[in-house]
């Protein structure tokens, strides 16, 4: 049986309880009521940076907010990162990340300053920027005879990289191709295509932002794609498996976060706004142009690609022994 100083507590338990919700409520229908800070852990003028000023212009225009792009580069995306996930979780500082920001970088760092699954609420995925395995007019002519290559002289293959994601993308494709296969490392894209183009290495896996130019000017051969993706400017370019080899799609992605603990009516209306900057056909030609492909998700989309992600690239990296400290 209550007591009258039981119900009275109830009372003030439920009415603090109808109280906060009604705050968040109100907080996410104000929301935004001030400019936004979109953290870029690049520097200005990459493919990342490029993708969150014209998705940020595209999202500011329609909830009538401005949305500030700040680079903040450095430890490979953990310094940007890091500013995110402590900042207050009020909608107002928001992340845009990649692969590494939220997988790799657990794996290749002994210790993380910020939790990928814990420290963030994903808003979505924006887009991925599709690889290509690419040779030199010198190399083999497709992907079957680059395979018989690596069965018959594995040691006498070789494929440059510039970037950890191409680097485990390479391993990952040496789990087929042969473990016998030589890794040569390069610093980014620039290093690995002269790589190729002085015949230094068969073969090289890179975006298609760096690729294509050689690719036109009939320097380069692309071999594959390594997304099941359509890529318009590479349409007659075959997939892995297509090709014949079995390896699930690897992109490299990025993704929309907030700091953990952002009300979920916040987080749902950037979902709704990113969805419908993402599907205007100006953005996707822009993003187009700069090698990336819009690809939006859902929030918990994001999170149940996250786990799978991480399931997948935990092993390759562990068995590949790569630590950066």
């Amino acid at each position: 049986m209550h007591t009258t100083k039981g119900l009275v507590a109830l009372a003030i338990s439920l009415s603090c309880a109808g109280l906060t919700a009604n705050a968040r409520a109100q907080a996410a229908g104000d929301y935004p009521s001030k400019p936004i800070r979109l953290v870029v852990p690049f520097p200005a003028g990459g493919p990342t940076d490029l993708l969150a000023r014209v998705v940020g212009q595209r999202m500011s225009e329609s909830m009538r907010q401005t949305i500030v792009v700040d680079n903040k580069p450095g430890g490979n995306t953990i310094i940007g990162a890091d500013a995110v996930a402590k900042a207050p979780p009020d909608g107002y500082t928001l992340l845009m990340a990649v692969d590494n920001t939220l997988v790799m970088n657990q794996y290749l760092y002994s210790k993380l300053p910020y939790d990928p699954f814990k420290d963030f609420e994903p808003v979505g995925k924006v887009a991925v920027s599709p690889l290509l395995v690419v040779t030199n007019q010198a190399g083999p002519q497709s992907m079957q005879e680059l395979v018989a290559q690596t069965k018959a002289a594995p040691a006498k293959v070789s494929y440059g990289f510039g970037t950890f994601t191409t680097q485990l993308s390479g391993e990952l494709l040496k789990r087929t191709l042969g473990k016998g296969v030589i890794s040569v490392p390069y610093k980014g894209s620039s290093g690995t295509t002269q790589g190729l183009l002085s015949n230094d290495v068969t073969f090289t896996i890179d975006g298609i932002t760096a690729a294509l130019p050689h690719i036109e000017k009939g320097t380069l051969r692309p071999l594959a794609r390594l997304s099941s993706k359509s890529i318009p400017a590479l349409a007659s370019v075959p997939t892995l498996t297509e090709a014949g080899v079995k390896v699930p799609d690897i992109d490299v992605w990025m993704a929309l976060l907030a700091p953990k603990g952002t009300p979920a009516g916040i987080v749902a209306k950037l979902n709704r706004e990113l969805t419908q900057a993402l599907a205007a056909k100006d953005v996707q030609d822009k993003l187009q142009s700069a090698g990336l492909l819009a690809d939006p998700s859902s929030a918990q989309g994001l999170r149940n690609f996250m786990t799978s992600e991480a399931a997948r690239w935990r092993p390759v990296i562990k068995e590949a022994g790569i630590k950066i400290d």
